[in-house]
């Protein structure tokens, strides 16, 4: 087998030919590989868009004048707005970033051309010629975003864009942009060895059986239990740890280059289809190549979608144009109270539990507001404590005195509070008087992808010494150096929050005005942060009929009829996308269908395809039982394979069978959808075996402050997160039994006694709590409560059928009545659709 083998065993054994060794020195001699990119110039881009750069220069003042009519037109006096044009023009000019602009601007124009959704952000967005070439949505000048941040003299990084497109439009744009320049490729990403993948690939490579290879793994063993290559494999796992293992494509890197990309290197042609570069990032910053970043998501896709929808379920309505009138929408008070509210769920970035818990305690209920918001929630802002000091600034205008003189100079906006990256520039530069360069070396730094650089060290070593120089205490010196380092790599530019601000508050009016619509679109665009049931909940209590999937009025997708959202044949994940084609198809051709016959005259599909649709209730249009449907099913339906050739030219007659009555309960339906669906399309508390011990939801907490409280919750998010001591600590959002949202903490002695036991809901006991007007349980015990047993599958005894005949019939009528949910009408018991749903307490006392 092939092995490494020492110089000196190599040169013995080759000691009679010496003219061999001769050549392999010389060989080695004149091989090198040289990577000098200290002298590398920001020129490997393409460097010319139009035929010069002096046409370059002149269409892009075009484009930047040509856009104060449609940006600034109502603005007296544009002489900021000049001022600010020439400055950036002057810097861009200088720098040899003309080009880059334009094909930015180019690449918006076309998906503009395509009504594509879109968002510019990033630093990009502190720039008033990204905003007048329409590359981004935020006006740096209403929001004081200093160019500097994006492009300066003294930045030796390239400047970067981020356009975020919908995840589904994504792709024609780097089609477009293949197509469009000669030089282009996709970006790498190095997947480096972990420890653990490691461990576990070379006890494959050394032949250790599967228990030994986990033992190593998990680092459950003793020293004096490992044999000579348990230590080998320890060894050399610690030597390839972080080295690279593959390369990947990076997540939306597209570089466009002057020379051909070959000039730069050699590319891979993976799955995706477009040529890749093998280097990443961090490679071509230093080479001087700026990679055009084409991102994707899928809240772009919802406001896209949402206005489709609008089209053909509201015609008539009138839908604000949401580019041109976002500043309109940040002053309405209707949507700012749901921020302040946090009633947001489905809103892009704001929608997550921790979100929602720090816009109820900063009460944001303007755009400035929520820019911060978007920052302060970063993990190192968090972290360095400066979020609680933050909202007690922002709450509490008393404890802003407490700021330090020159940090509340330096960001009076924040109350001197450093928020977002310019912050750490800013400190940087004022507080340390280190230079520009040096400072933004320091924010890059911070990062952690270019700390343990010479330069960064260096511009460490001189904030402190220029803090000793000028006469700092150096107490404080090192507690705005450990907020800098706890955060600086985690915080936003602020036109970065800044445009995500703005796409939230578009969300936001859509989630206001057309809430239906909206959370079809968010359901159909993947949903967000929570899974599809939440948004499904949240859409019935805005008010929608929830309707299982049905075969004469749902699609693939979810689909929206007046106030009924019909779930889409998506939902039935075993279900096959030929039987949902062949449906449709059938529907559109000749109708709706009036009969299951009908249905199997028109559709060809499998007993197994139908049951599903059966199962689910999707023929209840027929107004015959599901069970007495499946057996009709097997009766009529051919078992033999079929080939789908054309329409049957003669229908058959189907034999008429006589079926013993039969009858589905709402239990039994609950429970069929959520094998099928993966939800009931009841509330889960419906389902319990034993009712709730009370009805305490989010509005009975604040009357239990600093008071016990037993609370039962369906149960929503769960983090885990860890103290600056390593233990391990819990925080529980959930469901209460009239459908709210509330939170809950588990420290580190509770949490380590309870385990969740997945979805369900569970009996919260603890303490309210409150910080900020907003209030939580402060958990002292928890426990899953049991779910009634299926009765599909319950055992066929004496008293287990009477129990569940019992449970069934008390919640087929609680069930049954189910406000916004399709009522089945069981055969021993007629139900008024229309009678409103019967209140919790007269439920349990009845």
């Amino acid at each position: 087998s092939d092995q490494m083998t020492s110089l000196s065993l190599l040169k013995k054994a080759f000691e009679e030919y010496p003219i061999i060794i001769q050549n392999t020195t010389r060989l080695l001699e004149q091989c090198h590989v040289n990577f000098n990119f200290e002298n590398a110039q920001l020129n490997a881009n393409q460097q010319v868009f139009t035929t010069s750069k002096e046409a370059d220069y002149l269409k892009l003042r075009k484009l930047a004048y040509d856009g104060i009519e449609h940006r600034y037109g109502d603005i007296k006096d544009m002489t900021v707005v000049i001022e600010r044009i020439e400055k950036e023009i002057g810097i861009v000019n200088k720098k040899g970033f003309v080009a880059y602009f334009l094909i930015n601007w180019r690449i918006c124009e076309y998906a503009r051309s395509k009504g594509y959704f879109y968002v510019g952000r990033g630093s990009g967005a502190n720039s008033i010629l990204a905003y007048l070439l329409q590359i981004t949505e935020v006006d740096p000048i209403e929001l004081d975003l200093y160019f500097e941040r994006f492009i300066n003299d003294y930045r030796t990084s390239p400047p970067d864009f981020d356009i975020d497109f919908s995840w589904d439009d994504r792709e024609d744009i780097t089609r477009f942009i293949f197509n469009t320049f000669e030089n282009v490729a996709l970006l790498a990403t190095y997947n480096t060895f972990q420890y653990r993948a490691v461990v576990r690939e070379l006890g494959k490579v050394f032949g250790l059986p599967k228990a030994d290879i986990d033992m190593l793994t998990t680092g459950r063993f003793q020293q004096d239990q490992l044999d000579q290559m348990h230590q080998l494999v320890l060894k050399y796992s610690h030597l390839v740890k972080g080295m690279p293992n593959y390369t990947s494509i990076h997540a939306g890197g597209i570089l466009i280059t002057e020379k051909p990309i070959h000039y730069y290197s050699a590319t891979s042609l993976p799955p995706k289809g477009y040529r890749t570069v093998q280097f990443d990032m961090h490679i071509a910053e230093d080479a001087g190549i700026h990679k055009f970043d084409i991102l994707a998501q899928r809240g772009l896709g919802k406001i896209r979608d949402t206005i489709e929808i609008i089209k053909y379920n509201q015609p008539d309505a009138i839908v604000a144009n949401l580019h041109t009138d976002v500043k309109n929408f940040m002053q309405d008070p209707e949507i700012n109270n749901m921020i302040s509210q946090a009633k947001c769920i489905g809103c892009f970035y704001i929608e997550s539990p921790a979100m929602r818990m720090l816009l109820s305690k900063l009460a944001t209920n303007d755009y400035i507001g929520l820019v911060a918001a978007s920052s302060v929630i970063r993990p190192g802002v968090a972290q360095s404590g400066m979020m609680r000091e933050f909202i007690l600034r922002t709450r509490y205008p008393e404890k802003r005195k407490e700021a330090h003189p020159i940090m509340q100079e330096i960001m009076p906006e924040t109350y001197g509070i450093m928020v977002y990256q310019e912050d750490v520039i800013k400190v940087a530069h004022y507080y340390a008087k280190l230079d520009l360069a040096e400072a933004d070396v320091l924010r890059r730094g911070m990062s952690g992808k270019y700390r343990s650089r010479e330069e960064f060290q260096k511009v460490e070593q001189k904030y402190f010494q220029n803090c000793i120089d000028i006469g700092h205490d150096p107490e404080q010196t090192q507690e705005i150096w450990n907020q800098i380092k706890s955060f600086a790599g985690y915080a936003f530019a602020k036109g970065h929050s800044a445009s995500y601000a703005v796409e939230s508050y578009q969300s936001l009016y859509l989630k206001k005005y057309f809430p239906l619509e909206y959370m079809v679109a968010t359901l159909n665009n993947g949903g967000g942060f929570y899974r599809p049931e939440l948004y499904v909940h949240e859409a019935k209590k805005c008010g929608a009929i929830i309707e299982s999937p049905c075969v004469n009025h749902s699609d693939i997708a979810n689909i929206i009829k007046g106030t009924s959202i019909y779930l889409g044949y998506s939902y039935l994940k075993e279900l096959e996308k030929k039987t949902m084609v062949r449906l449709i198809e059938a529907r559109q051709h000749d109708g709706l269908f009036k009969s299951l016959e009908d249905f199997i005259d028109r559709v060809l599909i499998s007993i197994d395809q139908l049951a599903l649709l059966i199962r689910i209730d999707a023929f209840r249009f027929t107004g015959k039982d599901r069970y007495e449907l499946l057996w009709q099913a097997h009766f009529k339906l051919d078992k033999s394979p079929q080939k789908y050739i054309q329409n049957k030219l003669f229908n058959p007659e189907y034999k008429e069978t006589t079926i013993p009555q039969l009858h589905t309960t709402v239990l039994e339906m609950a429970y069929e959808q959520i094998e099928l669906l993966g939800f009931p399309l009841c509330s889960h508390f419906d389902l319990l075996l034993e009712p709730p011990q009370n009805n305490y939801g989010l509005a009975d907490m604040k009357a239990h402050h600093n008071k016990m409280i037993l609370m039962y919750g369906y149960v929503v998010n769960i983090k885990t997160t860890h103290t600056a001591k390593g233990k391990r600590m819990q925080f529980g959002t959930f469901l209460d039994i009239n459908g709210d949202f509330f939170d809950t903490v588990m420290f580190p002695p509770v949490a380590a006694k309870i385990n969740f036991r997945g979805s369900g809901i569970y009996k919260i006991y603890g303490k309210v709590v409150e910080e900020f007007d907003f209030f939580s349980i402060e958990v002292h015990h928890l426990h899953k409560a049991d779910y009634i047993q299926d009765p599909r599958y319950a055992e066929e005894n004496p008293q287990t059928l009477q129990r569940l005949e019992k449970q069934s019939s008390l919640r087929d009528r609680r069930m049954g009545n189910s406000n916004g949910y399709r009522k089945l009408e069981l055969p021993h018991e007629k139900i008024n659709i229309d009678q409103p749903r019967a209140t919790r307490k007269s439920i349990k006392t009845g």
